[in-house]
């Protein structure tokens, strides 16, 4: 019996072995480093419940992640530094958010880390407990708080209390949870539950979906930032930072269950949101409700904004991106179902791209439509997270349904090619082309080259030749008299520029000599130039050159003087001599600039 049980555990530990090698091998996974992994983490969250930040302001990012725990129990805010767990605080409802954000200006800047979790709004300061937002109260059905008043007073009893609850239920009343409750308990339980609350004030809450920041007057990474709050009753609350009051409050047709912020509070921003029946609406400053609005084929999954688009991933396994005002710009068919999506922003390449984790225990990596990038995991990926982790900039944290934790890090050598995986043609390809009508000066124009074809031809070529001949022509010149900018001797290999700077009529020439021998240096050379001198004066007319080493840059300069007022400009030729020989090693035409103060007068 032992040696079969022993069998099987072999069996089991090879074919983990073999899955292990198949992940490392896949080809995706190249790019990255796999720096951590830990299949007994428990750790069972989402993306929206994850955050890096440098919350001790020591320059070292923590991860913080707020644990669904069993969904009734064990909610936990962890936080991790580096792969060992720094800090845990236990949550009282389950929570549906995290962030973290810049309330003060106060030094060392700290950030404050907010907690999204059921009508409440915790926030901690220095990993403590600081304050508690409370959502305000919504109003109560008047006929709802009458019932439950005559029950305090025994004027009914709890089956015609339920009766009635049931009725206004059916007809599409929003109850308070009290009264759902009641409504769901048996018919033994309902005196029990009446007498202990209903004596109790009757309240009605809603609570958070989803959470975000927005910075509030300028755009540093340490700025100030509000909370942007979603809520159960189609409501975005912006809070004050300080205060924690609502500054704005907006209206949505339903729920919302996603938010991308862009914008300054006190400036202009706008807010994209993702709601439960399937649509995705804007809403800008100093507007109360939703105006655009994006109909999506089915229920969105994961929402993120890439500059001026919004790439969104739905439940028919499709991602797709739109415009900021409801364009359709593309559509890719996954090989899974969403689970979750993140956006990597990798500023020291200048790349950003979503990342798109699948049902089938893979994460795809796009660039617009194009997939740069697969990552094939353990497990299932149910929360994805790119950032600064410790001190390494493109870190990706992932978390696994079985309670895993994945980390990996961004090769700095890692490139993306922007490939498309469908067969045939480009896309461009079939874009028509906006050919203009043909016109009657086409029409002339072509029966004339027609019927004189071979005369163009010949005139063509007799053209070509005369200008090659002339390029030809040139060119010794240019040799013979040293008009070149590089020396072609080789016993004198030399490299002239010049510039000449000021607006007039004084300006400044300046002479950069340089010997491009590896070697040989150059010696016995004089800088002279050649001027109208009753347009131009120059200060020093010619300069003596030391020995030039080589491979360094030598600059030499001097002024020149517009001696004329009639605002007109000439040539000023500047020769390289070499002592014995008359001929110029290199020179070069210098065209000077209309002095600017003539220009005015």
């Amino acid at each position: 019996m032992s040696s079969e049980v022993d069998l099987r555990s072999q069996r089991a530990v090879m074919s983990q072995r073999e899955e292990t090698e198949d992940i490392k091998s896949h080809e995706g996974n190249s790019k990255w480093l796999n720096a951590y992994y830990d299949p007994m983490a428990s750790l069972y969250t989402l993306s929206q419940c994850m955050t890096l930040s440098d919350i001790n302001a020591d320059g070292d990012s923590k991860l913080v992640i707020a644990d669904l725990g069993t969904g009734t129990a064990q909610m936990k805010l962890k936080v991790y530094k580096g792969t060992s767990l720094m800090s845990e605080n236990t949550l009282i409802d389950l929570p549906t958010g995290v962030v973290t954000f810049y309330m003060d200006i106060t030094e060392p800047r700290t950030p404050a880390i907010a907690v999204a979790s059921g009508p409440y709004m915790y926030i901690y300061k220095n990993l403590k407990p600081y304050f508690k937002f409370t959502l305000p109260s919504m109003e109560i059905n008047p006929v709802e708080s009458d019932l439950w008043n005559q029950v305090r007073d025994d004027k009914i009893d709890v089956m015609v209390l339920r009766e009635m609850l049931d009725g206004m239920r059916a007809e599409g009343t929003n109850l308070t949870v009290r009264s759902l409750k009641f409504c769901q308990l048996a018919q033994e339980d309902l005196e029990l539950f009446a007498n202990i609350h209903k004596h109790s004030p009757l309240k009605r809450q809603t609570v958070i979906t989803c959470l975000n920041t927005m910075k509030k007057s300028m755009a540093d990474d340490d700025a100030i930032s509000c909370l942007v709050l979603g809520t159960e009753s189609q409501q975005v609350y912006i809070l004050d930072p300080e205060a924690f009051t609502v500054l704005t409050t907006m209206t949505l047709p339903s729920v919302p269950v996603f938010l991308s912020v862009s914008g300054l509070y006190d400036v202009e921003f706008r807010l994209v949101v993702a709601c439960r029946n399937g649509n995705i609406y804007t809403l800008r400053r100093g507007a109360k409700t939703a105006k655009n609005c994006i109909e999506l084929n089915s229920q969105p999954v994961g929402l993120e904004r890439m500059g001026k688009n919004i790439v969104v991933g739905c439940m028919d396994e499709t991602l797709q991106c739109y415009t900021s005002k409801g364009k359709k710009l593309w559509c890719v068919k996954l090989p899974g179902s969403v689970t979750t999506m993140e956006v990597v922003d990798n500023k020291s390449k200048g790349f950003r791209a979503v990342l798109v984790a699948l049902s089938n225990c893979e994460v795809h990596m796009y660039k617009d439509k194009y997939l740069v990038n697969s990552i094939k995991t353990q497990d299932i990926v149910t929360g994805l997270k790119y950032g600064r982790f410790g001190r390494e900039d493109g870190t990706l944290i992932m978390t696994t349904k079985g309670g895993g934790l994945i980390v990996k890090i961004l090769k700095r050598t890692a490139q993306f090619e922007e490939k498309d995986p469908s067969a045939g043609p480009p896309a461009a390809q079939n874009i028509k082309l906006n050919v203009p009508k043909k016109t009657k000066l086409f029409v002339d124009q072509t029966m004339r080259e027609r019927e004189n074809a071979v005369t163009m031809h010949r005139m063509f070529q007799h053209d070509l030749y005369r200008l090659r001949l002339n390029t030809a022509r040139s060119y010794v010149k240019a040799l013979e008299n040293s008009l070149n900018p590089i020396s072609t001797n080789p016993a004198e290999p030399l490299k002239l520029s010049a510039q000449v700077q000021g607006i007039g009529p004084s300006f400044k020439l300046t002479v950069n000599l340089q010997n491009t021998s590896l070697n040989n240096p150059s010696m016995n050379l004089l800088i002279t130039f050649q001027y109208d001198d009753k347009l131009y004066a120059v200060q020093k007319t010619h300069i003596s050159v030391p020995m030039l080493v080589p491979g360094l840059n030598y600059a030499y300069e001097t002024f020149v003087e517009c001696l004329s007022d009639k605002g007109i400009s000439d040539t000023i030729k500047v020769f390289i001599l070499k002592q014995g020989r008359s001929v110029p090693i290199i020179t070069a035409v210098i065209a000077m600039p209309v002095s600017e103060t003539m220009v005015v007068v």
